[in-house]
């Protein structure tokens, strides 16, 4: 009886093994982490953004436009998850659900001026209160005009 309930457990850990891999995010760490495209550290946390690879490996940016840097020369293809610091409350957003406003007077570390948002109502609420902004959707960053602005 005690070696069928083992072969029982046995395969229950094994099957549940199987599942959907999730990829989570993680705390960024500001003695070490610099960002994967401009090289500088992470100071400015609440602007930080994170893709989770396939393989577990995760790649750390400072600001939303190095992240799209990153994806319009690698690709999406070895990628689990990505996240963005939601800019009315500091938490970790998904960035293809996120809604993003941009302003040219809007500061962000590289000076691209494009924040996220959780919802389109933090995001309107946040034009309401710091200034007007254009709002955008995950798509729209894939045609956005990425430089640094000034």
């Amino acid at each position: 009886m005690t070696r069928w309930i083992a072969i029982l457990v046995i395969c229950s850990t094994i099957l549940g093994g199987c599942g959907e891999k999730t990829y989570n995010p993680r705390d960024i760490i500001r003695e070490t982490d610099i960002c994967e495209i401009c090289n500088m550290s992470i100071v400015h946390h609440e602007y930080a953004g994170q893709i989770v690879l396939t393989n577990g490996d995760y790649k750390i940016f400072d600001d939303i436009g190095c992240l799209m840097d990153y994806l319009a020369l690698n690709g999406e293809d070895e990628i689990g998850a990505a996240y963005i610091k939601n800019k009315a409350n500091n938490e970790w957003i998904d960035v293809y659900k996120a809604t993003y406003v941009y302003n040219a007077g809007y500061w962000t570390p590289m000076n691209y001026g494009v924040l996220a948002f959780a919802t389109k109502d933090e995001a309107q609420e946040w034009m309401t209160n710091e200034g007007e902004g254009q709002l955008l959707a995950y798509q729209d960053l894939l045609t956005f005009n990425w430089g640094i602005h000034e």
